[in-house]
């Protein structure tokens, strides 16, 4: 096999091996790995815009390695990766993808997707369902877990933390992941949480409801407001957060009440979307916890008011 002339990206997947024949094999293990890295990369989504992408950019393959036989049809990728060590493959990316990160704290939107056309109703088979962790600010997905179905991320959410590194980071999510144990796992991380409040948590969600209603003359409130104009659609943000968070601390509703960890502030976010000569408007609640505090104007200007992916914004 020729050495290639930089291929540090596959330092990370040194430790694979190949499954296959060493005699029967046209299309060496680094030469696939390659160009299946690569043209996902570009934004191939399967194995077939994957050969298709190869077979127009094979010079720039031939640049890494001979690529003798040139691009493997979608058939040959499919059989060799489904003869790889999944997890060991995840290991490997998973350190690739570290390898890209700095060092600053970015924020980490944690969000569920179902996959389109992974489902097969004849075999009974579900749609796959992955639990993805976006940063933001770098833009790349730190890691996946899998799971059945929707009504499963509270079990999957705490599996991918475990490979992230959540020092300094600002976790967000939507209603659905704002559990106790989850905040606890994220703060165990070294990591900040930002969760959204909706009426999943009855008792809780009616007594923030009321502060931001009827606003205590002993209580003071922070605001900001932000304006966005994006595609022909007007978006103003009014932020509202209170830091006095100490009366959701204590056995309020019952004794033994699930109690987030070093809750910081609670927050309510009103929007209103212009579009077409129509106006919508929606009133949102979160609680965030920052290991420092942060005012709105910080919040603002670090993208922490709003995780496009997930659905909660702050």
């Amino acid at each position: 096999m020729a050495a290639p002339v930089n291929a540090s990206l596959l330092d990370h997947f040194a430790v694979l091996s190949d499954p296959r024949q060493h005699a029967k094999v046209l299309y060496p293990l680094p030469e696939i790995l390659l160009l299946v890295l690569s043209a996902t990369i570009a934004g191939a989504d399967d194995f077939v815009e994957t050969t298709l992408w190869g077979s127009e950019h094979l010079a720039f393959l031939r640049r890494f390695y001979r690529h003798a036989s040139g691009i493997p049809s979608h058939d040959t990728l499919c059989d060799v990766f489904a003869a790889l060590d999944p997890e060991l493959f995840k290991a490997c990316f998973l350190a690739w993808i570290s390898d890209l990160r700095d060092d600053d704290p970015d924020i980490i939107a944690i969000d569920g997707k179902t996959s389109r056309r992974s489902h097969d109703r004849r075999k009974g088979r579900n749609p796959l369902h992955l639990v993805s962790a976006w940063a933001a600010r770098q833009r790349i997905v730190l890691g996946q877990q899998a799971t059945e179905e929707k009504s499963n991320e509270i079990t999957a959410i705490p599996l991918l933390l475990k490979h992230l590194d959540l020092k300094g980071a600002l976790v967000t999510m939507d209603a659905m992941g704002t559990q106790t144990d989850i905040a606890r796992a994220i703060r165990d991380g070294g990591g900040n949480y930002c969760m959204s409040l909706k009426k999943n948590w009855p008792a809780v969600y009616a007594d923030v409801e009321q502060l931001f209603t009827d606003l205590p003359d002993d209580v003071s409130f922070e605001t900001n407001e932000t304006v966005d104009l994006t595609g022909g659609r007007l978006e103003t943000r009014r932020h509202t957060v209170c830091h006095k968070v100490d009366w959701m601390t204590s056995d309020r509703h019952y004794p033994g009440e699930p109690v987030f960890p070093d809750l910081a502030m609670i927050g309510r976010i009103e929007s209103e979307v212009e579009r077409n000569g129509k106006i919508e408007r929606e009133t949102r609640y979160a609680r965030w916890l920052f290991a420092r505090l942060l005012s709105l104007a910080l919040c603002g200007r670090t993208g922490a008011w709003r995780t496009g992916c997930t659905g909660c914004w702050m």
